[in-house]
């Protein structure tokens, strides 16, 4: 409700802003060389336009996600969005799962996945360095240049908290440095026949990190298969002493369905940039059946999880054995 309350008050804000620039008076000069006081229209320009229409999806998509008890048909604000019933294969629902698109933070499940597969020292240290600021997008972290962690604490952080210099540093660390790195993830990517992915950093703060719903199915599935992955990314928060701190900082998963609820999450992997909106993918058993969900572009803060409880409640309303033969909802 807090949530709802600050978006609505938002909402107003920009309204506000918008009526007083509907009425905003200015002075030119008429041929009589006299003054004259005139009323002009300031046209809306495409981001305040984009932010009301954010902001009117996202209170319309919690409202329903209050209400939705999963006997209509299943309406998703994710652009993007396909459920899979990970046992069988069966698609359980499904839209615009061949649109690529940009992926965020999702792509550190890749990340994760390549550097474990190098069988590197999990207890080595290894340091923050200048490389691993975001210079480009300016997001903020914890992990100041000069922290020491182990490559374990790194993947903790990188996949749980989606810090961003975490994953970099597991890159830069690689064999081969951060090239290797990078060839590696799009080398697994087509071993995992992932044709419509392709990445060019190991954080996903690059909007050219691109894939499809489809793919990303592909990419879950196989980092299920690493016991670390699924720890990992279904821990609530952790404590870890950052360097030239006495006392431990607490970091929190970015999926608040895993901080705190009913779900049976066995895998979860948080994204968002503009680029790609926001996103979520995981693994989560519904009915008594393990489901991979995979929802991309999503345009409130909050709508992913809406998104996740009305396909829940969709799931189990219905039968799910006759699911799959209406997949588009």
């Amino acid at each position: 409700m807090a949530s709802y309350a600050a978006a609505k008050k938002t909402h107003k804000h920009s309204v506000a802003s918008s009526k007083y620039s509907h009425t905003k008076k200015s002075t030119v000069k008429n041929k009589s060389n006299r003054y004259a006081l005139v009323k002009y229209k300031s046209g809306r320009n495409d981001s305040n336009t984009r932010i009301k229409l954010r902001l009117h999806r996202q209170k319309a998509s919690m409202v329903y996600a209050d209400v939705y008890d999963g006997s209509g048909p299943l309406q998703l604000a994710s652009a993007k969005a396909l459920v899979i019933n990970q046992q069988t294969g069966e698609t359980i629902f499904a839209k615009n799962t061949n649109q690529s698109t940009p992926i965020a933070s999702v792509t550190k499940l890749m990340t994760a996945m390549v550097m474990l597969d190098a069988h590197l020292p999990m207890d080595e240290i290894l340091y923050i360095a200048d490389e691993d600021v975001d210079y480009i997008k300016g997001t903020r972290s914890r992990l100041v240049v000069g922290s020491s962690l182990t490559r374990g604490e790194l993947l903790q952080l990188a996949l749980m908290s989606s810090e961003n210099r975490a994953a970099s540093a597991l890159g830069r660390n690689f064999p081969g440095g951060n090239s290797a790195f990078i060839s590696a993830m799009n080398s697994k990517a087509h071993a995992l026949g992932m044709k419509a992915t392709q990445f060019y950093d190991a954080t996903g703060l690059d909007s050219n990190n691109i894939s499809t719903a489809e793919d990303l199915v592909k990419m879950v599935n196989a980092a299920y298969h690493y016991p670390e992955i699924r720890q990992v990314t279904t821990t609530a928060s952790q404590e870890i002493t950052l360097y030239g701190r006495q006392t431990p900082v607490n970091f929190v998963n970015t999926n608040s369905l895993v901080r705190g609820s009913d779900w049976v999450i066995g895998l979860s992997k948080t994204g968002f940039i503009n680029e790609a909106g926001r996103c979520l993918v995981m693994q989560a058993e519904i009915s008594g059946q393990p489901m991979i969900i995979v929802l991309l572009d999503s345009a409130g803060k909050l709508s992913r999880i809406g998104d996740a409880n009305r396909i829940r409640k969709w799931i189990e309303h219905n039968e799910v054995n006759l699911l799959g033969q209406n997949v588009s909802g």
